[in-house]
């Protein structure tokens, strides 16, 4: 080895050394801003973006993609999006929630911004960290999490009453997939026309607020179109 070569091998080591420290003391420091309301530096989300675009690519390319155009496939998911979904990613006619606009990143407006089946399946099911998106595949199966993504396809096209429509045709947040949800109610859960909750929570007891507690009542419209729900007194997510 020449004594050129050794000069760089010892003056890269010096460099990745140094670099390693100066990075480890600017963790330890708390100097960069994780608050909500405090934007990535442009490279940071620039890194993170890319990162998790390629993430979900690599995994999502094997994923096999069922039949999406039954309509009652679509419908059903309709109605677990409405339950689910709308909070985060809205629904044709709705603006900006306090919840879409308090997170960071922004959850994607699923109105304007379609997804690729697989890949859109492999999110629901797994979630994306420190975003705010749930793993949805701990507590619904497959069948009812490709329901929901056969909606996804079909929700850009859909106006308010075409929307309020299919979610009333739905019968409701109805999936299965052995978990549990508050006041002990189990994961597989459907109702009849007049006990859908289209959003609705449920109240202690085990019961299920009815009229008085969908969405549309319980929402509450800003000046600036932001919108927020009011949830009804003794009534738990």
């Amino acid at each position: 080895m020449t004594p050129l070569v050794k000069h760089v091998l010892a003056t890269t080591a010096i460099v990745a050394v140094g670099s390693a420290a100066a990075f480890g003391l600017f963790i330890q420091s708390g100097a960069y801003d994780f608050a909500a309301d405090a934007p990535h530096t442009p490279l940071v989300l620039s890194l993170l973006d890319r990162m998790r675009e390629r993430s979900i690519d690599t995994r999502a390319g094997d994923v096999k993609v069922p039949d999406l155009s039954d309509r009652q496939r679509i419908v059903q998911g309709a109605g677990n999006y409405n339950a689910m979904c709308v909070q985060c990613h809205r629904s044709p006619g709705m603006g900006d929630t306090e919840l879409s606009k308090g997170l960071y990143p922004s959850p994607p407006n699923l109105v304007k911004e379609p997804v690729e089946p697989a890949q859109a399946f492999w999110v629901i099911k797994h979630g994306i960290k420190a975003s705010g998106m749930p793993a949805w595949g701990k507590s619904m199966t497959d069948d009812d999490i490709w329901n929901m993504t056969a909606f996804l396809q079909v929700m850009p096209k859909l106006d308010e009453a075409g929307y309020r429509t299919m979610v009333a045709q739905s019968g409701g947040h109805s999936h299965g997939g052995g978990g549990t949800h508050p006041a002990g109610e189990t994961a597989a859960h459907g109702h009849d026309d007049n006990d859908h909750h289209d959003g609705a929570m449920a109240a202690p007891g085990n019961t299920h607020l009815r009229g008085e507690a969908r969405m549309s009542d319980m929402m509450h419209t800003h000046p600036d179109g932001s919108q927020h729900m009011h949830m009804p007194k003794g009534a738990t997510q």
